[in-house]
């Protein structure tokens, strides 16, 4: 069970109460009482005071903006392991909680976008990565290039990266979707290379770091049905990997 399907077995269970209480108990306490107030059950209390709370947060989850916490270097160098994300969650569709029902188109994903999706062979566990091929994009990947529909993507130097156990990766700009990314190439780690064309009604996504990403590439995780796309990440509000005090300075950054 996921923290949306708790939310909703609260929000029924907190609603049950109430209701239950209101029509069954409520009139048999007051002529119990003989004119006397009787002070409610400590449960319904509690039912009363949560329910509308609850009902706040699984909207504001499951139609607005969802919390994620990046938990690994797939993603790097624009996200690293312990940012605090926010997903918008109405970026391409509005859908049920629990049933993951579309019930609202809002947008279309584009190349580019950087998505949180669930994955395809276990929908529990949720990856964040960057669309590259959208239905019936012929996506090759050789030496680190990627080519959609035999088309290039651009890319410019851009240093290399001082940090951890990646010193020394090159980073490179790619261009695609009329924006440039950074990405990084760790010259440790071969390059996997790729060949074929999305399946309609599916996505291709490739991790930044490009050496060291579980990707579309891999069976693990392979094309991404639409009906599995979370959401559109868009802000870092806080970096905190638990050994140390947050990194406040990463707070506020655009997802790009």
């Amino acid at each position: 069970m996921d923290f949306s399907a708790a939310l909703a077995l609260l929000l029924a269970l907190a609603g049950l109460t109430w209701l239950v209480d209101a029509i069954v108990y409520k009139a048999n306490r007051n002529r119990a009482a003989l004119g006397t107030r009787v002070a409610e059950p400590r449960i319904v209390q509690y039912a009363k005071s949560f329910f509308p709370v609850i009902l706040i947060v699984l909207i504001i989850r499951s139609f607005l903006f969802e919390p994620f916490r990046i938990p690994s270097e797939s993603m790097m160098p624009g996200l690293i392991d312990g940012d605090f994300i926010f997903v918008t969650k109405f970026a391409y569709g509005l859908r049920l909680p629990v049933t993951n029902t579309k019930v609202l188109t809002t947008g279309q994903p584009r190349r580019g976008d950087v998505i949180v999706f669930r994955l395809p062979a276990k929908p529990s566990v949720h990856f964040i990565k960057r669309l590259i091929g959208l239905p019936g994009d012929h996506v090759t990947v050789r030496n680190n290039q990627v080519y959609i529909n035999d088309s290039p993507l651009v890319l410019k130097p851009d240093g290399s990266f001082v940090g951890g156990g990646f010193t020394g990766s090159e980073l490179e700009l790619e261009g695609i979707g009329g924006h440039d990314h950074v990405i990084m190439l760790d010259a440790n780690l071969p390059s996997t290379d790729y060949d074929a064309t999305v399946p309609a009604g599916q996505y291709f996504f490739m991790g930044d770091n490009r050496n060291d990403s579980e990707d579309s590439r891999f069976g693990m995780v392979g094309f991404v049905p639409e009906q599995n796309l979370v959401g559109h990440a868009v802000r870092i509000w806080l970096n905190w990997d638990f050994s140390h005090w947050p990194n406040w300075r990463r707070a506020g950054m655009k997802i790009s």
